[in-house]
């Protein structure tokens, strides 16, 4: 189940620094509110152009969204360029004193909003001094626009800012902090080259990984840690927010569910059902199971 700290819910409740600013120097929009979480994030210099003097969000989404969308704004407040600039998710869910890592996600697109507006400032600012945390990691630039989930658009950039700031290890890691490879997985091969990359832990070329030997699970075992894990992880977490899900029917590698409760009308349901309940079953029981929402 999801346990939000007290901060959390003092920040989801009691938001800071909500509303807009209709001069503002830089503004950071992430997301889309048809296909999950979505934020908009306005930031206003001082005169000199080197203290961020205001800055105000709107937000789509969960608690944990909201929360870090507030908790950034005051983070950020009066700080110098070169100071907020170095903002990482980490530092938002620190600052709220934890997060699930199945709601880290909400904190990066916090760290996105912000480097989107200060990608804003930049362009009209070049002199401004902002810091771009991968390249002052001694990365090339160059191909890190490249997407490389198609099916959430995460680019390799933002993968390796999620892995550097967080010191991932695993592409199940790399999905819950960015979304990357929570939708056909096809992108997970690419994954585990960047976080080799990235961790410093490459395979010199042909040699193999060891492959680790597993017991296939018959019809009945796998059936029954479907139904298992359904009911013990994946439903009391849904209903921590408020939601609920219903297994409908297992087919073969189709898994047809029922969302309930704020899951049914929620605009993040297909979000929910790839990147939470598919990739748990895929964790969990085999990685070809695939999921299908009912109604």
């Amino acid at each position: 189940m999801w346990n939000y700290t007290d901060k959390v819910m003092d920040h989801f409740l009691n938001p800071r620094n909500v509303g807009e600013i209709p001069d503002a120097d830089g503004i950071g929009e992430v997301g889309n509110i048809v296909c999950g979480d979505a934020m908009k994030l306005y930031i206003k210099l001082d005169d000199k152009k080197e203290f961020v003097a205001d800055v105000k969000f709107q937000t789509f989404g969960c608690a944990s969204a909201i929360a870090s969308a507030s908790a950034l704004t005051e983070m950020v407040k009066g700080k110098p360029l070169a100071e907020a600039s170095k903002v990482t998710n980490q530092d938002i869910a620190d600052f709220l004193g934890e997060l699930p890592e199945e709601k880290m996600h909400c904190s990066v697109m916090g760290m996105e909003a912000l480097q989107a507006a200060f990608a804003h400032i930049k362009k009209q600012n070049p002199a401004a001094k902002i810091t771009d945390p991968v390249t002052e990691a001694g990365y090339d630039p160059e191909g890190l626009d490249r997407i490389v989930c198609h099916c959430f658009t995460v680019s390799e950039r933002k993968i390796r800012e999620v892995i550097l700031a967080n010191g991932l290890k695993t592409v199940e890691q790399v999905t819950h902090y960015c979304k990357a490879g929570g939708g056909c997985g096809g992108c997970k091969p690419d994954i585990e080259e960047i976080l080799a990359k990235v961790n410093g832990n490459a395979h010199p070329a042909g040699a193999p990984e060891a492959a680790a030997v597993v017991k296939p699970l018959t019809n009945l075992q796998r059936i029954n840690l479907i139904q298992k894990t359904f009911d013990q992880e994946i439903r009391p977490a849904l209903q921590q927010d408020g939601g609920d899900a219903e297994l409908v029917d297992i087919a073969g590698d189709r898994i047809q569910v029922k969302l309930c409760g704020r899951c049914a009308a929620c605009p993040s349901a297909h979000q929910t059902l790839k990147q939470y309940i598919e990739a748990k079953l895929r964790e969990t029981v085999s990685p070809s199971l695939t999921v299908e929402e009912v109604r």
